[in-house]
């Protein structure tokens, strides 16, 4: 029989997607388990798999779209069944609309009547053609839908108007005459007369970050600690680590596998907060921030306790080369304990991050300097790293926080540790 297929719920909390590409042809019979379509959330590439056998018997969104979840996007059903029935299934939809191709949403059967007379509102009444998610991103974006020019089927408003519109509205007024010019500074203020700006619309995955890292702060405790550890040991050991080898291991690879074996000593950070229990785990999983041209993503390397240095490094830069490509799978930013954040070769010597739940931790990691430091009496010279641990209060004690950065620093100080 028959079936709808809907733009499924990928990653949680996300209202859309962009459905990336089929990965079957029309009436092609496939398996349970194989990829049948590709879909592009906020920060990673998920191919949806078939629950069971059959084929695609008609597609109702091009590739390229973007989809609210729940929305039909295909007609599938047994292999042999014929086109009739998907025809039927498409049929009953009602509500008097057809799914199209290259639309998220359906569109009118039949032309809109104009409506005789404007409102003063398209929320109060007004009959404007346009899709929810134009209606939405329109609230967001404070576009009036009544100026806009629907480039859908009939005139139907799509995010894309919305889009334009707003950018129109942010590109600064035209020229005016010199003698104009003259009477406005007359009367306008400096300020007022040097401001300048663009105003560049969000993002998706810009409004996933803002989300996420809003409801971090509202509904999780953080407390800080702050540490700084002499690391010239360390760095003598990455310059013999990488000598002659293909497989070059950054100073950030080091760090990602001392906090496994922190983690192995203190097993207490190894967990997640969970809404009915403290979850602690066997494997060390650590997640890894990477900065994209779209913003934040944080891959997790998994089984770092188990990994050989080389490996933590071939794996970690993989995570590190699709990401910055967007081709990242979801499920590879999902899970580990704690994110390690490095912002040193910028430069930056000390700060603290907010952590990525459900991760019990996160590690802010500055630029090595040379400091005047106090060994045995002495002033001597060595090279600093500077450590934030932002930490979960719900499911982490302070005395637990400080014996684990406290084994961090030794590890990082006794760096042959991390070999072990």
């Amino acid at each position: 029989m028959a079936e709808l297929l809907r733009m499924p719920e990928v990653a949680a909390n996300t209202e859309e997607a962009v459905l990336q590409s089929w990965n079957v042809e029309l009436h092609t019979r496939y398996a349970a388990g194989d990829p049948i379509v590709t879909v592009e959330t906020e920060k990673a590439v998920v191919e949806v798999e078939a629950e069971s056998e059959g084929v695609l018997l008609q597609l109702l969104v091009d590739a390229g779209a973007t989809v609210t979840v729940g929305t039909p996007i295909a007609v599938w059903g047994a292999p042999g069944e014929s086109a009739s029935a998907a025809a039927a299934v498409v049929a009953s939809l009602g509500n008097g609309t057809v799914p199209v191709a290259a639309s998220s949403e359906p569109v009118p059967a039949s032309p809109p009547s104009p409506s005789p007379s404007p409102s003063p509102s398209p929320d109060e009444g007004e009959r404007l053609f346009a899709s929810p998610l134009a209606r939405r991103l329109a609230r967001r974006l404070d576009v009036d839908l009544r100026g806009v020019v629907g480039s859908g089927p009939h005139g139907r408003i799509r995010r894309s108007d919305v889009e334009a519109a707003a950018a129109r509205s942010a590109q600064p007024a035209p020229d005016v005459p010199e003698s104009s010019r003259d009477d406005v500074r007359a009367t306008a203020s400096p300020a007022v007369e040097e401001a300048r700006f663009v105003d560049v619309p969000i993002s998706r995955m810009r409004r996933a970050i803002a989300r996420r890292l809003t409801e971090s702060k509202q509904t999780t405790p953080h407390f800080y600690l702050r540490a700084g550890a002499h690391v010239d040991a360390l760095l003598e050991l990455r310059g013999q680590i990488n000598a002659g080898q293909d497989v070059k291991v950054s100073v950030n690879d080091l760090l990602v596998k001392a906090i496994a074996s922190a983690h192995r000593t203190v097993p207490s950070m190894n967990v997640q907060w969970r809404d009915t229990a403290v979850r602690q785990f066997t494997d060390v999983d650590i997640a890894v921030a990477v900065a994209t041209e779209g913003g934040l993503v944080t891959p997790v390397v998994r089984g770092v306790d188990s990994l050989s240095m080389s490996g933590v490094a071939t794996a970690t830069r993989d995570l590190i080369g699709r990401a910055k490509e967007r081709r990242l799978q979801q499920e590879e930013l999902e899970g580990g304990t704690i994110t390690i954040t490095n912002l040193g070769m910028y430069g930056t010597e000390d700060f603290a991050a907010i952590i990525n739940p459900p991760h019990a931790a996160i590690l802010a990691v500055g630029a090595a300097r040379q400091e005047a430091v106090v060994e045995e009496g002495e002033v001597t010279v060595a090279s600093v790293l500077r450590l934030t641990l932002a930490v979960d209060h719900r499911s982490v004690d302070g005395a637990t926080a400080a014996e684990w950065m406290r084994v961090f620093v030794d590890v990082l100080e006794h760096p042959l540790r991390i070999l072990l």
